[in-house]
């Protein structure tokens, strides 16, 4: 067998596309992130054997919530209850470090479809996908923390909210169904189910509250699927190789087949399925232009605990959040870091509790438009930017109002909190876990957060809004629908809600049901196990050549911002290479 591999210069050569560099691979020494402070004992350093097999049906590279849900589809099969039975393929899975350690493993903990501002087969899909999860964490007992919620979009710029108002109403006029799941805030409403007082965000020009969204911990999630594939299909039926990075890709010029090289060896695999996200154009350069690794910062932030008067009340629990946050505003001049762009760019910030019982830390993430270059083709997740750090710490309160009274203030009281960082009197001892660090509690100056875990992640930002699933055709280094090569990535921040259902679909194609289910992509499925009407997949979502072309008509990635689904929202609207908002 003659053995042709695909170098960075012969894509180059062949496309004439390739203009940003290939990502790396993985950092070997990654930043310490919250979720990863309890690993699974079964998963730590797991290899089912001690050496790689020489072959393997199918081999998949990534051991995220992509891998793992695509792993769980080839052995239990394509049912939604995972109660069916798969093929009898031997799946192997490689991960470069420890098991969901790369973007699952380092998010916001955020689970959370964007229901306005997307197409409306996207806002629909990834509703489905979040009942999916819902329904499966309940039914299979997955402790993972997952508390549903409600979303609420807080926006900071009156013009942002304005064209987000109008996003909706537009929604409401297509698609009332998914209308539904919205309400709008405003300012000037008050005596409402909701004010932006009762909301925690009296200081927000409005707010469009989503009725779907969850908090969870992302890595118990994943690892428990992964842990119940190893105990329900012993090796050589699953088989998962941790700390093996894959370092090449490699194609027979003639006969089916791939070569895929490790520091360990190589393995011989009829169909690779690639769940890379930002690190795909590591081993397919030519998708350096469609999918590009952006970085992104999260601090976990001690709550504050309000003093008392009371001697012995210090144990007084922290606010306690009923829903998720998402900070926007317009981009503001002069709030760049000078490592970063010199683009004014949005402010795009996301935040969820952890349960009070497990700490109550405030999961705090953005602040990415003071990031060196803003982030964008960051694929080391190895260091902490300390302006970034320093603006998570200090910029939540305000917007956010952390009062741990019952009732939260009416307008009158809206002005003052805008102005104040919150009612908390003297910092607590640095003893104490609810420390908060006061830099100026009056005069309107904000306070200081002391965070427990600050780290970075790499995200796959799609060139074209929408993830990248289905077969690598020939002219991105692989084969068509025949040639066994197979992606599933480029979620530009909107992993939770699209992934397990995507890695679904490709496994649907791989196994040869694409072309069966061709026809659902204009219409509609039926999950025959429940009785339930499936959500179709999206055709947006759909890899080909066409829509290769589609997007590198498109400018470049540059900012980040212009790939996201809020990129509408910034700018009047006109400019879909503007700014928005992703996770």
């Amino acid at each position: 067998m003659t053995i042709r591999k695909i170098s960075p210069a012969e894509v180059a050569s062949e496309t004439g596309t390739l203009t940003l560099p290939p990502a790396g691979l993985p950092s070997r020494n990654p930043t310490r992130s919250y979720w990863l402070r309890e690993p699974s004992a079964a998963l730590l350093g797991h290899r089912s054997t001690p050496e790689l097999p020489e072959t393997a049906d199918v081999v998949v590279v990534g051991s995220g919530i992509t891998g793992a849900f695509a792993a769980r589809f080839l052995k239990d099969g394509l049912a939604l209850d995972g109660r069916g039975r798969g093929g009898d393929q031997r799946v192997l899975m490689l991960e470069a470090r420890e098991a969901c350690s790369g973007a699952t493993g380092r998010n916001g903990g955020h689970c959370q479809p964007l229901v306005y501002g997307s197409v409306p087969a996207v806002a629909a899909f990834e509703l489905e996908v979040f009942k999916f999860l819902e329904r499966l964490v309940t039914e299979e007992g997955v402790e993972c923390d997952w508390v549903s919620l409600t979303g609420v979009h807080a926006f900071l710029s009156e013009n942002m909210f304005e064209l987000a108002v109008a996003e909706a109403e537009q929604l409401n006029q297509s698609h009332p169904e998914l209308a539904a799941q919205l309400e709008i805030v405003r300012a000037s409403e008050g005596g409402g189910a909701q004010t932006l007082a009762s909301l925690r965000v009296p200081s927000a020009q409005g707010a469009i509250i989503q009725q779907k969204a969850a908090s969870l911990w992302p890595y118990k999630l994943v690892a428990t699927i992964l842990e119940r594939l190893i105990a329900k299909y012993p090796h050589p039926s699953f088989n998962l190789q941790t700390n093996t990075p894959v370092t090449s890709l490699a194609r027979a010029e003639s006969g089916s087949g791939w070569i895929v090289t490790t520091p360990r060896g190589s393995i011989t695999a009829n169909q690779v399925l690639l769940a890379t996200n930002g690190y795909t154009s590591h081993l397919l350069p030519a998708f350096s232009d469609l999918i590009v690794p952006v970085r992104g910062q999260i601090g976990a932030l001690l709550p504050p605990r309000p003093n008392s008067s009371d001697e012995g009340d210090n144990d007084k629990l922290p606010a306690r959040l009923t829903h998720s946050y998402v900070f926007a505003a317009d981009p503001e001049p002069g709030r760049s870091s000078s490592s970063a762009s010199s683009t004014a760019a949005p402010r795009d910030d996301y935040l969820v509790q952890r349960p009070l019982g497990a700490g109550g830390e405030l999961i705090y993430g953005g602040g990415r438009r003071l990031a060196r270059g803003l982030g964008v083709g960051e694929w080391r997740d190895d260091e902490v930017e300390p302006e970034v750090a320093r603006y998570l710490r200090r910029e939540l309160c305000p917007p956010l109002d952390l009062s741990t009274s019952t009732t939260t203030t009416s307008s009158s009281s809206s002005a003052a909190a805008a102005a104040s960082p919150g009612p908390f009197s003297s910092p607590l001892s640095s003893q104490e876990r609810g420390q908060v660090s006061h830099s100026g509690q009056e005069d309107g100056q904000q306070q200081e957060f002391e965070a427990s875990f600050e780290w970075t992640g790499v995200i796959g930002y799609s060139r074209d809004h929408h993830a990248w699933v289905g077969p690598v055709p020939e002219s991105l280094g692989g084969g068509g629908p025949a040639g066994g090569l197979w992606i599933c990535a480029g979620y530009t921040g909107h992993g939770m809600p699209a992934a397990a259902l995507s890695a679904r679909e490709v496994v649907r194609q791989m196994v040869g049901a694409g072309e069966a289910k061709k026809a659902e992509h204009e219409g509609q499925g039926h999950d025959e196990e429940k009785g339930r009407v499936e959500v179709k997949f999206p055709s947006e979502f759909a890899l080909d050549e066409e829509r290769v072309a589609r997007a590198r008509a498109l400018p470049q990635l540059t900012l980040g911002w212009e790939a996201t689904n809020f990129s509408n929202l910034v700018g009047g609207g006109s400019s879909a290479s503007a700014s928005g908002n992703g996770k």
